[in-house]
Parts: structure tokens; C-alpha cells; sequence
């Protein structure tokens, strides 16, 4: 009975909401770090996004599949290097100012350009992780230009099969240009406000407690079912789901996946679980005095029992396997690569054959908030830190705030060992792989490998699914070898609502937008 009611909470998205005056609450896992589109690479920044701002291109609910967005259409060259795309006619930002190829092109400026928000301290890090480079030789996008006010030109320099999907990441929603520049460099802080064409208006954000958002009554796709939004930020779990028992919250993920059969007893409760498409892994830092050493990677891989840990603290709701990919996209793993083992006589082998019999003493960094793919970091850290002392690795706990973190990693000379993960923004391996290993992507671990970059370039270009798989699994068992990420698990996050809320369909990329749901 309860499995049947989680279901048809997602099948309301086609039935009708209940309308009214009502404010929507949504318990988040921490704050946005920012709501400035293409300046983040983090999921609480990306639920608030969703609301504010629409992309080029979304996904059907539920699904990685392509839907229209404020695009209506796209077409390739036959080449494969060229895309052009019609955009939908009649729509305005929240501020009232019009949405055109104009719009569009100052926004891709400004995520790929550095020049376009010189003195404004921005990193775009979110064009990084999805495209690589930003404008120069090794840039992807050669330009964009417009062929009329509602046709954008995107000319590559390479074929990419999966643009479309990519320049659709929720990290690329189109910004009202005028409020950009009003705002300057404080655009998309507390201070500097926020302003697109999506089904919610910023009205406030109190940093540490919430962002208010009023019903866009204008939207082009239909007015939100709900008045107001609030997204609330509830870093515990644990208190998340108290908040939804009580009534003050209408619906939260990433709750403690061991929640799960109390969810599921509480008859004002609905379980809703996530579609799978994540990755949480441990990045080793490669200028680490011991982390340089191939076979120190390969000992700590061996020690970590993550089958053990992935049972203890996901259950039923996380796979544990040696891919970077989700099982999603398993047809691009190497069949070559066994299951995930722990051993630690192998481990300390290892260690003596790379001179520390002994062990040493390094730092593991765990984030502040929960994630899809960690929902409970600091006993996670616990335990990865208990399995690395059995064979005499003797491990320091850090942390600190969210924000702080996601940017410290970067700063030289970097976290030792860190957690982190991806959740994945559209449905191919290159959104996984290209991010953490392909040319421009991020350089937490040091680590730069010209072969494994030179496959990823084949595979994105390449034609045909088989194609891609004979690329990808060679990228799988030279990354493997490389052990500098590590896959713990692959999480299909916990999510809850009131029973009575309709019209939530979660997506794998974190991707919906709220204004569908009733209460």
C-alpha cells in the first residue's frame, strides 16, 4: 500500500493540482551557495535555480530524456559542429524585460567568456565541469551569434552529439540581462537578487534559514499551482523528516536512507525515491607527498571495505561497484573490471612496496550537509577512516562550511582526501567523466591524464553507441588503474512528502521545477 501511494504521488504530474492560496515548503539540505546560473557545481544552488530561471532544453519528469525548454526547437550541420536553435517567442523575464537570442547570448558570454565579468571575482565553474575550457584555443565553443531575434547559432570545434543536452544543464538557466547589470557583481547574493523567466520570483533569502519565492503569475508555461515557495535550509536529516512529520515541511530529499521503513509506516507520509544517477567518491590529491604514489591510491582503495560501508549506510538504496558511472550507463563500463573487493593484507603490501610499511598520517575531509550520494558525511567519514587504520593509515577528520569547502578544495595545495560527488545533468557518460577527467575540467586531485583526455574527446564525438562503449571502457580501466577517485556508491536518494501533495515527479538530475505541484 505504501509503494502504491509513492507512485501515484509521481503520477499526479499529469492530473490536476489543488489551487489556491497556498505557500509550498521545501526542506533543502543546506543553502545555495549562489544564485547566479553558471557560477555553481553544487545541488542545493541548483533546486533554488530551478525555480528562478528556465534552460535552453530540460528533461521530460522523471526521465534524461530531451524536452523542449525555452528553446521550442534545434538542428545540426551535418557536420555535427554547428547547432541552431529557435527560441520560443513571447516570453519575458520576471523584471518584465523580453527574452530573445540577445538575452541568450549575453548569458553564454558571460558563463564562457572571462572577459565579459572582468572584476567581478566570478570562477563559471559550472561552464568547467559541463564544457571544459572557457574561450581560447582549447575552448569547445568557438561562438554564438544570433540570425535573428529568436535564432541562436552555436559553432563548435567538434562535433558534440549531445549539445543540446549539455547547453540544458540546470546549471544554465538564461538570466535577465537587464538585472545583471544592475545588480553587477553582487548579482545572485542575498544582496544582488536573482531574476529569470522560471515559475517563482525571488522575493527574499535569508542566508542560513531560507529563500522566499512568490508565483511567477505570467509564466509562459502556466502559473505555479502554489502561491509562494519557501525552500528552507535544514542541514540534519534527521531534523528534515521531523519537520515533514509535523506539517511545517511539505517535501524533502536526501533523508537518512534507514528513514526509509518508518516513511513507509507513516500513513501522512509518501516515500519518493529519486531515479539513481549519481556518483559519491573519494578524490585523492595527487601532490600529496603519499598520494603521488600510484600504489599508496591503489593500498587505500584496497583497505576502504565500501561494500560493507554501502550496506551499512544506504541499504537498499545504494549500489557499490567500480565505475564512475551510474548503472544507468553501465553499457560504457569496461567489462574487464571486476566488482568492488576489500583487502587489507594486499593493502599493506602495497604500502611497503611503496615505502611506508609503516603507514602514515593524512588529512580526510568530509562536507558539512548532506548530499544525494552521502546523505550522512561525518559517520561515513568514520567508518572510511576506521578501515584506513587497519592497515595503519591513521586519518584526520576536517571540515567546514559548505560554501568554504566547494572552494578550498581547488586552492592549492588542496584537501588531502575529500568527499564529494556528481549527480549527473544529463544522460550520457561524458557528464560524468568529462567533468572530473576531460580537458578544462576540475583539478581538485592534480591530476591530468593526455590519454584519457584524448579518448574522452573521441567518445563525445563519436556516432554510434558502440563507438562510444569502445572509448568509454578504455577511460574506464585507465581510471580505474589511476585509483584517483574512488567510487564509494551509487545512491538512489530518499526523498519524502506529505501524503496529500501532488504533482512531484523528482528527476535524476535534481532538474524539476515546482510549479507543478499542489497542496
Amino acid at each position: 500500500m505504501r509503494a502504491t501511494r509513492s507512485t501515484l504521488l509521481g503520477l499526479t504530474l499529469l492530473l490536476a493540482g489543488h489551487a489556491g492560496a497556498a505557500t509550498l515548503v521545501y526542506g533543502a539540505g543546506g543553502d545555495p551557495v549562489s544564485l547566479e546560473s553558471g557560477n555553481i557545481n553544487d545541488t542545493n544552488s541548483a533546486i533554488v535555480q530551478n525555480q528562478i530561471y528556465d534552460t535552453l532544453t530540460k528533461v521530460r519528469p522523471g526521465t534524461t530524456t530531451l524536452a523542449p525548454g525555452l528553446a521550442s526547437s534545434w538542428t545540426a550541420n551535418a557536420g555535427g559542429n554547428v547547432w541552431t536553435f529557435n527560441l520560443r517567442r513571447n516570453v519575458k523575464f520576471q523584471d518584465g524585460t523580453p527574452f530573445n537570442a540577445d538575452a541568450v547570448i549575453f548569458n553564454v558570454n558571460r558563463w564562457w567568456n572571462p572577459a565579459a565579468s572582468t572584476g567581478e571575482g566570478k570562477t563559471w565553474e559550472s561552464w568547467k565541469l559541463v564544457f571544459g575550457a572557457q574561450k581560447g584555443p582549447d575552448s569547445v565553443l568557438t561562438s554564438v551569434a544570433k540570425t535573428g531575434d529568436y535564432t541562436v547559432v552555436f559553432t563548435l570545434s567538434r562535433p558534440l552529439a549531445n549539445f543540446p543536452d549539455m547547453i540544458g544543464a540546470n546549471f544554465f538557466g538564461i538570466a535577465s540581462p537587464t538585472a545583471v547589470r544592475k545588480a553587477g557583481a553582487p548579482y545572485g547574493t542575498p544582496a544582488g537578487g536573482a531574476v529569470g523567466t522560471g515559475p517563482y520570483t525571488l522575493t527574499s533569502w535569508q542566508s542560513g534559514v531560507q529563500v522566499s519565492l512568490k508565483a511567477n503569475a505570467t509564466y509562459w508555461a502556466g502559473k505555479p499551482k502554489t502561491d509562494a515557495l519557501v525552500i528552507r535550509s535544514i542541514k540534519d536529516p534527521s531534523a528534515r523528516l521531523n519537520e515533514l512529520r509535523t506539517g511545517s515541511v511539505d517535501f524533502a530529499c536526501d533523508l537518512n536512507p534507514d528513514s526509509l521503513a518508518g516513511i513507509r509506516a507513516d500513513k501522512s507520509l509518501a516515500a519518493v525515491l529519486r531515479p539513481s544517477f549519481n556518483v559519491g567518491f573519494l578524490s585523492l590529491n595527487t601532490q600529496q607527498a603519499q598520494l603521488k604514489n600510484v600504489k599508496v591510491r591503489q593500498a587505500i582503495r584496497l583497505a576502504l571495505n565500501r561494500s560493507a560501508v554501502v550496506d551499512a549506510f544506504w541499504g537498499e538504496l545504494g549500489t557499490a561497484d567500480n565505475s564512475f558511472l551510474p548503472p544507468a550507463l553501465g553499457w560504457a563500463n569496461s567489462r574487464k573490471i571486476g566488482a568492488v573487493t576489500s583487502d587489507p593484507a594486499a593493502a599493506k603490501k602495497l604500502l611497503a612496496a611503496a615505502g611506508y610499511p609503516n603507514g602514515f598520517t593524512i588529512d580526510l575531509w568530509y562536507m558539512p550537509v548532506s548530499r544525494p550520494y552521502f546523505p550522512t558525511p561525518k559517520p561515513i567519514a568514520e567508518a572510511f577512516a576506521a578501515d584506513l587504520q587497519t592497515v595503519g593509515i591513521k586519518v584526520n577528520l576536517k571540515t567546514e562550511d559548505w560554501a568554504t569547502y566547494l572552494t578550498d578544495r581547488n586552492k592549492a595545495p588542496g584537501f588531502d582526501i575529500y568527499m564529494i560527488g556528481w549527480t549527473g545533468q544529463f544522460g550520457a557518460p561524458a557528464n560524468f567523466y568529462d567533468a572530473f577527467y576531460g580537458p578544462g575540467g576540475v583539478s581538485d586531485s592534480n591530476y591530468a591524464n593526455p590519454q584519457i583526455q584524448d579518448l574522452l574527446v573521441k567518445a563525445a564525438s563519436a556516432k554510434t553507441r558502440g563507438q562510444q562503449a569502445a572509448l568509454y571502457s578504455q577511460v574506464h580501466a585507465l581510471t580505474d588503474a589511476a585509483s584517483v577517485r574512488i567510487p564509494v556508491v551509487h545512491s538512489r536518494p530518499l526523498c519524502a512528502a506529505r501524503a496529500s501533495l501532488t504533482g512531484w515527479v523528482p528527476n535524476p538530475a535534481n532538474s524539476e521545477q515546482f510549479g507543478t505541484i499542489g497542496k
